[in-house]
């Protein structure tokens, strides 16, 4: 936790660097307070099949799931941090938007190697 899933118009790989999307968001949150560095994951996968309301058709959505429990203006100030990273790899992507979801505490599990 927490986590950050880029969903994005299928094609935008062949134009812009997603790896460098991915770093650039990591890199951003990691500056927070909130953020626990070795506990973030990045990740953006394509849609192949979409259509959205406005031009050009191509879209990035980020969700950002966070542990229940924080802020609204923490949420806020996070979701704000994503987008700005992203405006900066995607600049001409006709939308840009960020979610931010809570996490069942109790439910959430995982294991780390290492």
């Amino acid at each position: 936790m927490p986590h950050v899933v880029i969903d994005f118009s299928a094609g935008l790989e062949a134009r812009f660097d997603m790896d460098l999307l991915c770093k650039s968001v990591f890199d951003a949150l990691i500056l927070d307070v909130e953020i626990n560095a070795p506990a973030l994951k990045i990740r953006a996968r394509p849609q192949p099949y979409f259509h959205i309301g406005t031009e050009p058709q191509t879209f990035a959505h980020a969700t950002l799931y966070l542990l229940a429990g924080r802020a609204d203006d923490t949420k806020a100030r996070l979701s704000d941090i994503v987008l700005h990273a992203m405006d900066a790899v995607l600049p001409s992507v006709g939308s840009l938007s960020v979610d931010v979801r809570d996490m069942n505490k109790t439910a959430y599990a995982k294991r780390v190697k290492g």
